[in-house]
Parts: C-alpha cells; sequence; structure tokens
C-alpha cells in the first residue's frame, strides 16, 4: 500500500494537474469535483487521502462502501459517491448510502431508487454507454429520455456519466467525451432538466475530459497507485 505521504504528493499532483487542464480550456478549476475512486483500497489509504483535504470517495460496490463508511465514520465530511454497477435489488441500500449515484441505467433502476424515497431525495446521474461496449453497463444514448422521464419529480437526476471504450492514448477518449456533452446539451434543451453534472474522465484521460466538459472526475491510481 501507498505511505501517506505517497497518497498526499500525488493528490497534490493531480489537483495541479485538473488546474492547468482548466486553465487551458479557460475553466475555473473550482468548477471541477475531483472524486477519488477507491474500491478495493483500505481505509487507512483513504484516511490518508482525506486528511489531505480529499472529500469525495467513489465506491464500485455497495456493501464494501458500507463497510468502509462504518470505519471511517469519524470523517464527517467525506461524501460517498457509488461510480461502479448498481444492481436493482440493492436500490434501497444505495439511496440512503451515497451522495451521487453515477450508474443508473435503467427505468427500472431509476424507479427503483423512486420507491425508497430516503429525504432528502436521491441525487444521480444517468449512465450512457457510447462506446456500445457489451461489457459495460449503461444506456443506449437514445434511451436516456425514457429514464429522465421516469424520474422527474421522483430523483434528482443531475447529469450523465460515460465511461470510453479502454486506449493507451488519452486522444482516443475525446469523441466520447464531446459527445456526451453534445447529449446533454440536446437533452437539457428538451427535458428541462438542468443536467449539470458531466461525470467523465479517469486517471488517464482526465485532462481530455475537462477540455471537453467534465465537472467530475474519477481517479484511482494516479493518487491511489497501482491496485494489489
Amino acid at each position: 500500500m501507498s505511505t501517506r505521504y505517497e497518497i498526499a504528493e500525488r493528490l497534490e499532483i493531480v489537483r495541479a494537474r485538473i488546474g492547468a487542464a482548466a486553465y487551458k480550456a479557460r475553466r475555473d478549476a473550482s468548477s471541477i469535483r475531483l472524486v477519488l475512486a477507491s474500491k478495493t483500497q483500505p481505509t487507512d489509504a483513504i484516511r490518508a487521502a482525506a486528511e489531505a483535504g480529499a472529500r469525495d470517495f467513489g465506491e464500485n460496490y455497495v456493501q464494501e462502501a458500507i463497510a468502509k463508511r462504518a470505519e471511517l465514520a469519524d470523517l464527517t465530511e467525506i461524501r460517498w459517491h457509488l461510480i461502479g454497477h448498481l444492481q436493482t435489488n440493492k436500490a434501497k441500500t444505495a439511496a440512503s448510502a451515497f451522495s451521487l449515484i453515477h450508474s443508473v441505467d435503467s427505468v427500472r433502476l431509476a424507479e427503483a431508487l423512486a420507491r425508497a424515497q430516503p429525504s432528502p431525495r436521491v441525487h444521480a446521474l444517468v449512465e450512457v454507454n457510447l462506446g456500445a461496449e457489451a461489457s459495460k453497463s449503461g444506456v443506449a444514448p437514445e434511451g436516456v429520455a425514457a429514464i429522465l422521464d421516469a424520474a422527474r419529480g421522483k430523483l434528482e437526476i443531475d447529469g450523465l456519466m460515460t465511461i470510453p471504450p479502454p486506449s493507451p492514448r488519452a486522444e482516443a477518449a475525446r469523441p466520447y467525451f464531446a459527445r456526451l456533452r453534445e447529449l446533454r446539451d440536446v437533452l437539457a434543451m428538451q427535458s428541462g432538466y438542468a443536467l449539470s453534472e458531466l461525470s467523465m474522465g479517469m486517471s488517464d484521460d482526465f485532462e481530455v475530459a475537462i477540455e471537453e466538459g467534465a465537472t467530475i472526475v474519477r481517479i484511482g491510481r494516479a493518487v491511489f497507485g497501482e491496485r494489489a
């Protein structure tokens, strides 16, 4: 596991890179939220990042996140995000466990989250599978509007999320990020939702994502190091 010093140092470097990418895109760096992808990371690593100033952490699995929350209950300023696929039968648990769910990908899941009816309402993003990859979750672009309709008045849909097909070149992700932004703009105009959030960009391509309008970047390896 990386040391506290290594995590703090990498976090500072990532923040500087976010700032540089925002400057290049003529954006305010404060408009970009850094979510640390902490899947499989021990709680000591999360604590080290929190002590270095990180506040948002993204988990892939509901039960793993709940266990970590319990162990880190003294860190009251942490916000937990669900960035992995959510099964419908875990919707009720997830609804009250996360500040933001990034992975709503079906009308059925939206309806399950709505039935959970926590107070305040669940905040969520619609995950869009722009690469039409069978190995990934996410709704096809043409299916997003139906989810927005199902969620209307029941969930707070804050925006869209995507994970582009893997590539060794960050630039290969740019068309997918640009397409998500364009889809958001069209849907916001048609649906009446603000859809202000674009969750896109990870360790290998987050600077390109920021140039294309990302408001949330999900970064794990660049801060925590390689997973064991």
